[in-house]
């Protein structure tokens, strides 16, 4: 398997457990174990934006073109209603 394909599956991979923290904190009554949960997301973050950072080196992962202010300004406005 080349590297590139590794390296978009890590990545992968990475994102999607990311969502499954998240599903587990709103749904965990108990704080010690919330805590617990949230100090492992944000570790699995940081791991994830690692593993971006070197796809995006790589030109292996080309993220979506940035928005411009007039999108922020206009999603913004939509969200303020």
């Amino acid at each position: 398997m080349e590297e590139k394909y590794m390296v978009n599956d890590v990545l992968e991979g990475a994102k999607s457990e990311l969502v499954k923290y998240q599903n587990m904190i709103s749904e965990t009554e108990n704080m010690q174990l919330r805590q617990t949960l949230q100090q492992m997301r944000n570790n699995s973050e940081s791991f994830q934006y690692e593993v971006f950072k070197i796809a995006q080196n790589k030109d292996y992962y080309i993220p979506a073109q940035a928005a411009t202010p007039q999108e922020i300004s206009k999603v913004k406005t939509e969200l303020n209603v």
